[in-house]
């Protein structure tokens, strides 16, 4: 048997649509390719979660975030190779839920003469049918990684006016980018619904409004990126009010670098005839006030 050798090390799991964030082992760890999570050793003193920060950003040259609660894998491998000797080797990895920003660059690796050779968006498909070598971790680390589950309350505004509603249009920081919705936004804590459609209305489209009858409540369940990069298991829950705005008033686009780059009065029949460019809220919203959808 050889020296007994332990090592502590932290890794995170980032995941963008069906891609995920992996680096590729050095010719000198290995000489075959193969790929693992972003991660590395902790050293003496230093936190976990401050570890798998700065080997991210040393292996890929972006900035992460990484969650709060983590998955430990222990590999013990009795007799094996490590720098040219035999040793007894115990690896304990604890694995974080990670994310970049959603407009973050293409990765690069930093480190010179490191374990690292190169990094890449992945597709999570290829690792999983195994035509992408990657160490086991990556899919054990997947198998158990559930996306972070949230919630979100917010209030949207029915404005139609003309056979012409009002709707915005999905940055790339928004969920579903160049996808047109109704204004509106989140319940921020304390804030009646009511109060944030018409704060949402004037946020996002220079519009002061008048309060009306609410239309309807409608939920969205599905798995994507997060404005701030977080593949996440969203729920929305979304309440929508008529809402008037002054007659010849015209709306802009007020927040800057925010998650809507565009804003606009859309024929209900430009709706009707083309689904897969608008929410499904704004359908449900057309249903709700009884206007004909084609």
């Amino acid at each position: 048997m050889g020296q007994q050798v332990q090592r502590l090390a932290a890794y995170a799991v980032i995941v963008r649509g069906d891609r995920i964030l992996l680096t590729r082992l050095a010719e000198r760890v290995t000489k075959h390719e193969l790929w693992t999570l972003p991660g590395g050793g902790v050293d003496h003193g230093e936190d976990p979660q401050a570890a798998v920060v700065r080997e991210i950003y040393e292996e890929t040259g972006l900035r992460a975030e990484v969650g709060d609660t983590a998955h430990v894998f222990s590999m013990h491998l009795s007799d094996t190779w490590r720098r040219g000797r035999r040793v007894d080797a115990h690896s304990v990895r604890i694995v974080y839920d990670g994310w970049v920003a959603a407009d973050s660059p293409d990765p690069r690796v930093m480190e010179i003469d490191g374990s690292t050779a190169d990094a890449a968006w992945q597709p999570v498909a290829a690792v999983l049918d195994g035509s992408l070598p990657t160490v086991s971790l990556v899919t054990e680390a997947l198998a158990v990684l559930q996306p972070h589950r949230r919630q979100r309350i917010a209030a949207y505004a029915y404005v139609e006016r003309d056979g012409a509603l009002l709707l915005t249009r999905n940055s790339a920081l928004g969920p579903h980018p160049g996808v047109w919705t109704l204004p509106g936004g989140g319940v921020d804590h304390g804030e009646s619904p009511a109060a944030t459609v018409l704060r949402e209305l004037h946020e996002e489209c220079g519009l002061a409004g008048e309060l009306g009858d609410l239309l309807t409540v409608d939920d969205h369940h599905f798995t994507g990126t997060a404005p701030n990069g977080r593949h996440e298991d969203f729920h929305a829950i979304r309440i929508v009010y008529r809402v008037s705005v002054p007659t010849g008033t015209q709306p802009r686009v007020v927040e800057v670098d925010g998650t809507t780059d565009a804003v606009a009065w859309v024929p209900l029949a430009e709706i009707a005839a083309d689904e897969a460019s608008y929410s499904s809220l704004v359908r449900a919203a057309i249903v709700a006030a009884g206007r004909p959808l084609g």
